[in-house]
C-alpha cells in the first residue's frame, strides 16, 4: 500500500493529465458526429486486422490437419481412377454398369524418415500392419513413383526407395508401349535408367517412362519420369536410357501405399505355372502329365 502512495504521488501529475485528455477525447467523439464515425471506423479496422492476424495464426497451426484432409481426399480420387479398376466383363459394352471391379486401393502416409545419398537407400512409413499394410505393397507420391515395401511392424513400414541398387522396376515408354527394366546407378537421387529395351525401337528425348503392365505391385501409368539422354550398352544390342525422375525425393513428405486386391491371386497363379512348366508334356509325347 505504502509503495502504491509512492507511485501515485510521483506521477500524479502525469496521471491526471492521461484522465483529463481521455475525458475531453470521450466528450469530443461522442458529441461530435464526425469524429464519432472517424473513430469508429478506426476502430473497426483495428479489430478486423487483430481478428485477421488471429485467423492466420490459427489457419497456419491447422495446416498439419489440412494436408491430412487433402492427402485422404487424393487417396480416394485415385482409387477412382481407371487404372484402379479391372475389367470384369467378357465383353465391351459402352454402358455405366458395374463390369469395372476394384484392383487397386490407396492409403495415405508421411514420411518419417527418407535417405537419398547412400548406394542402399530407404524410407520409414507411419503405417504398419495395423493398418493394413503388407510386404511387397507399391508406394508412390503425388508426383510419381517411390518404391516397394519391405519390412512392416505394427505401426510402421520401411520402403525399399527406388534410389536403391536392389530395385528394379518394370517401366515403359508411354510413346511407343516397349518396356524394360528401371535401375538406379547409385550417383545421383534425380535419375535413373531404363535399360532391356531393344536397339530398333525408335526412342526420342522428353518421351515419358511410366510404370507398365508386367506388375502386380503398381498399376500401369503410374508416373516415373522423362528421357533425358539416350545411351546404348556397349557391346549389346540394347539401350540406356537415362530417365530424369519425376519424384524429388530430397522433399518427400507425404506418399501412398498401393494394395493390389488381385496380387494374392495373380501370384499363385503364377506360382503354380511355374511348377507346371516342368510336367508340360513335349510334341512327341502328348500323354498329359499326372498332377
Amino acid at each position: 500500500m505504502r509503495n502504491l502512495l509512492i507511485f501515485l504521488q510521483r506521477y500524479y501529475i502525469f496521471i491526471l493529465f492521461i484522465t483529463l485528455e481521455s475525458i475531453g477525447f470521450s466528450m469530443l467523439v461522442s458529441h461530435n458526429n464526425i469524429q464519432q464515425a472517424t473513430m469508429v471506423n478506426a476502430s473497426n479496422a483495428l479489430v478486423g486486422k487483430f481478428y485477421e492476424s488471429v485467423s492466420g495464426l490459427t489457419d497456419y497451426f491447422k495446416l498439419g490437419q489440412v494436408n491430412d484432409q487433402l492427402q485422404q481426399e487424393n487417396a480416394m480420387y485415385r482409387m477412382g481412377q481407371l487404372s484402379s479398376f479391372y475389367d470384369n466383363g467378357a465383353v465391351k459394352i459402352v454402358r455405366v454398369d458395374s463390369n469395372l471391379g476394384q484392383q487397386f486401393t490407396y492409403m495415405a502416409a508421411k514420411v518419417l524418415n527418407n535417405s537419398v545419398t547412400m548406394r542402399n537407400n530407404y524410407l520409414t512409413l507411419n503405417r504398419g500392419s495395423i493398418h493394413g499394410v503388407k510386404k511387397q505393397m507399391g508406394v508412390v507420391s503425388p508426383s510419381g513413383l517411390v518404391g516397394v515395401v519391405m519390412n512392416v511392424s505394427p505401426h510402421y513400414c520401411t520402403v525399399l526407395s527406388m534410389l536403391n541398387k536392389n530395385s528394379h522396376i518394370s517401366a515403359k515408354i508411354i510413346e511407343n508401349n516397349y518396356f524394360g527394366s528401371l535401375e538406379w546407378n547409385g550417383d545421383d537421387p534425380r535419375n535413373a535408367t531404363l535399360k532391356d529395351i531393344n536397339k530398333h525401337v525408335e526412342v526420342k528425348l522428353g518421351q515419358t517412362v511410366v510404370t507398365s503392365s508386367y506388375s502386380t505391385v503398381f498399376p500401369e501409368g503410374i508416373p516415373i519420369g522423362k528421357i533425358q539422354k539416350v545411351g546404348f550398352d556397349p557391346g549389346g544390342n540394347f539401350y540406356e536410357l537415362k530417365v530424369k525422375l519425376s519424384t524429388d525425393f530430397s522433399s518427400l513428405s507425404s506418399v501412398y501405399i498401393i494394395t493390389n486386391l488381385m496380387k494374392d491371386e495373380i501370384d499363385l497363379l503364377e506360382e503354380k505355372t511355374k511348377g507346371l512348366g516342368e510336367k508340360i508334356p513335349s510334341a512327341n509325347n502328348p500323354t498329359p502329365a499326372k498332377p
